[in-house]
């Protein structure tokens, strides 16, 4: 237990502390200043030692993004505290239901991080600041106008008296907390907008940082389990007493009708007694599914009469019908695993009375409440400990994993039990990015200009399978991420004069998921591929298009404008050298690429530079966005080259990276970030960038080629020269 963190309580008894929390109310409560044994209604906590030692105590998940780093330059901002002294601590969902909900929203997904906390987290840190300098005017017997912060200590500019913060803790711990919390203006910042160190990186680069797989206690047991390969299968027959004598196991054990795992000393003891364990499954009707059902099944759904509208106005059909010429195109996109570093794990300590939970998790109360229902206790008496992620894309949203770890717990009853999924289970077991195709249809007139556009999705709804309560009468408004008429988290960046984007939905029995980017990234691919195919079928530079369409889209246009620029988009490129270029609007922020690849005889591709510009409103810290650019394209990458899982059998065909290859060391293309914030605004880093990479090298490779790679991934098209 020793890996584990410093407790909660430990900190909150530390003589001297000051504690303020702070409201994210509807109100627009303030932050409000609580004895360590009050259950105030709060968000998120500060607790200031009497060594001056600054905890920021967080509900958000820190996964490799920098959520953590930032949060603390934004509460040191107002807070005016000597950063060398900062440090964090998670908080547990079970503590914040314990104070009616105090901290909100765990979730730690769709690049919310930073932007959804950034106001409560701003208006905490401000008012400590101010309680700490009205404590120290008390003392003096001064107005507390006349006192300033800053480094962790107030100076009486008058006299030049001066007070550490961990001096005066104790004492503003029992002030009122501020009626009126002003924070600064952008002008007036000084840490927000730096490109401080990360806090995790040195216990990253020494080891010492504990993921969930790390995790040891006394007396652990380690379970590996196995589901019935086809979804929605289940367990015929197991035969335990094969492996019952072999080293190191401890139990064999059924996880409700779909799966067995084994439990012994060791991981490596158990996977092998698992992989030697005879199972007889049953996969039902959905072991009879091939990949060619599934496509074929999203090809009806092209031409369907029914589907969900997203986004019209005009009538596309109409003007499309009319129109002296029409281009036609179909494109598709597979189903693709999220494939973290770190297989799916969870340890869990159950008793009839009580289940604690360590894992990693991108959302601590869902985690909560997945661990009380399969433990069969009420939340109350549960509690999640969340430990840093090894990678979660949007897998760790969701927790059948933590299901089967507290189910097989319960089977033995007060040990420690550390389930671990082998690689081969995290791949076949996963929750898929959508499977989708869509057929892109454009009226041209005389002028080749678009008088009509028609954008039907045929595919998956993640909704449907996630949150079929969130549907809007069927409709899944996830679909249209990035085509959206307008809104903050992805408005379509083009004026079309007959628009119609619609979606027929077509669900299979491979589950969907979030999965970084979400379905911006085919929805960037089919748009912006698209009007490529428009621009060179009517003579024009792609550029020049896009601008024309984009006049009433002025931050589209000034992120698209400027990864131009850079690139030199009005320039020659080198000898065998090609552009492509692209742009969307995605979780609040919009982002464009410009790529330049090249294409040998053989045709290997090679993806020479991709430039890319991002405007998140506000850069809090803009060398990790630079940083999560240059991961976005890892990803985003990945799955342009190599990503696709395929069914046979009712069952995923990809097992390991063997057959679901990354990108590699000698793939990855040099990254040039534009950090361009326009202020005004809090948009997300960590997803945007990746749906734009891939259009932009497919219309790269298509300048290169003169062949059109409408299906991915392009590991299998030929690219030689057409």
């Amino acid at each position: 237990m020793n890996h584990i963190r410093t407790s909660r309580r430990s900190l909150m008894q530390a003589a001297g502390a000051l504690v303020v929390g702070f409201h994210i109310a509807p109100r627009g409560a303030l932050a409000q200043a609580a004895p360590a044994n009050a259950t105030p209604e709060i968000n998120a906590w500060v607790v200031i030692h009497p060594d001056d030692r600054v905890v920021l105590r967080m509900a958000r998940t820190e996964m490799g993004q920098g959520t953590r780093t930032g949060l603390c330059q934004m509460i040191a901002e107002e807070l005016h505290c000597d950063w060398s002294k900062i440090s964090t601590e998670y908080v547990t969902p079970g503590q914040s239901l314990a104070r009616n909900r105090a901290w909100g929203n765990f979730l730690t997904a769709g690049s919310q991080g930073i932007r959804q906390s950034q106001d409560y987290v701003r208006r905490g840190g401000a008012a400590a600041r101010i309680m700490l300098v009205q404590a120290a005017a008390a003392r003096w017997g001064v107005d507390a106008a006349t006192c300033t912060a800053k480094d962790s200590v107030i100076t009486h500019t008058p006299t030049g008296r001066t007070l550490r913060y961990g001096e005066v803790a104790g004492e503003a711990a029992r002030l009122s907390p501020p009626a009126q919390v002003p924070l600064k203006e952008p002008r007036e910042w000084t840490l927000i907008g730096q490109s401080v160190p990360r806090l995790d990186t040195a216990d990253k680069t020494t080891g010492k940082l504990i993921y969930g797989s790390d995790l040891k206690m006394p007396g652990m047991l380690v379970a590996v389990p196995r589901r019935c390969p086809v979804f929605g299968g289940k367990v015929r027959s197991f035969d335990a007493a094969r492996v019952a004598g072999m080293p190191g196991v401890k139990h064999v054990v059924q996880i409700g009708d779909y799966g067995v795992a084994v439990i012994a000393d060791t991981f490596w003891q158990a996977k092998t007694a698992l992989d030697a364990l005879p199972v007889q499954w049953d996969g039902g009707e959905n072991a009879r599914i091939q990949q060619a059902d599934i496509n074929a099944r999203l090809t009806e759904g092209l031409n369907a009469t029914e589907a969900f509208v997203g986004n019209s106005h005009g009538d596309a059909r109409a003007a499309i019908a009319a129109a002296p010429r029409k281009i036609e195109a179909v494109y598709s996109y597979p189903f693709q695993n999220h494939a973290p570093m770190e297989p799916m794990n969870a340890t869990v300590v159950w008793t009839p009375t009580r289940c604690d939970v360590w894992c990693p998790t991108q959302n601590g109360e869902a985690a909560l409440v997945a661990t009380a229902q399969a433990a069969g206790l009420p939340q109350t008496q549960c509690d999640v400990h969340r430990v840093d992620l090894g990678g979660g894309f949007g897998r760790r949203t969701t927790h059948d994993w933590l299901i089967d770890a507290v189910l097989i717990a319960k089977q033995v009853p007060g040990v420690p039990i550390k389930t671990m999924w082998t690689r081969e289970e995290d791949m076949v077991q996963g929750r898929y990015h959508p499977i989708t195709k869509a057929k892109m249809t454009a009226g041209l007139d005389a002028n080749g200009e678009i008088t009509g556009l028609h954008m039907r999705i045929s595919g998956q709804s993640i909704l449907s399978f996630v949150f079929p309560n969130a549907l809007q009468n069927g409709r899944d408004p996830v679909q249209f991420q990035g085509l959206n008429a307008g809104g903050t988290e992805g408005a379509i960046g083009y004026t079309f004069p007959n628009l119609l984007i619609d979606h027929a939905m077509r669900n299979t029995h491979v589950p969907p998921h979030f999965w970084r980017g979400v379905n911006h990234n085919q929805n960037a691919i089919y748009l912006e591929c698209f009007l490529d195919e428009v621009a060179h079928a009517t003579n024009q530079d792609p550029l020049a298009l896009r601008r024309k369409l984009m006049a009433n889209h002025p931050k589209h246009l000034a992120v698209l404008n400027a990864v131009a620029e850079r690139i030199g988009w009005g320039s020659a490129p080198p000898a065998g050298v090609f552009r492509g270029i692209a742009q969307q609007m995605g979780f609040g922020s919009y982002v464009a690429a410009a790529a330049e690849i090249s294409v040998n005889a053989q045709g290997q591709l090679k993806i020479h530079r991709i430039v890319a510009a991002t405007d998140c409103g506000v850069a809090v810290n803009p060398k990790q966005i630079e940083m999560q650019v240059e991961g976005s394209f890892v990803y985003g990458l990945s799955a342009l080259l190599h990503g696709e899982c395929t069914v046979k059998d009712g069952a995923i065909e990809q097992t390991n990276f063997d057959s679901y290859p990354v990108l590699r060391m000698e793939e990855m293309p040099k990254v040039e970030t534009i950090v361009m914030p326009s202020g005004g605004f809090w948009g997300g880093v960590g997803e945007p960038t990746i749906m734009v990479a891939a259009p932009a090298v497919l219309n790269a490779i298509f300048a290169a080629t003169g062949k059109r790679i409408r299906d991915l991934p392009i590991k299998d098209q030929d690219l030689r020269r057409a």
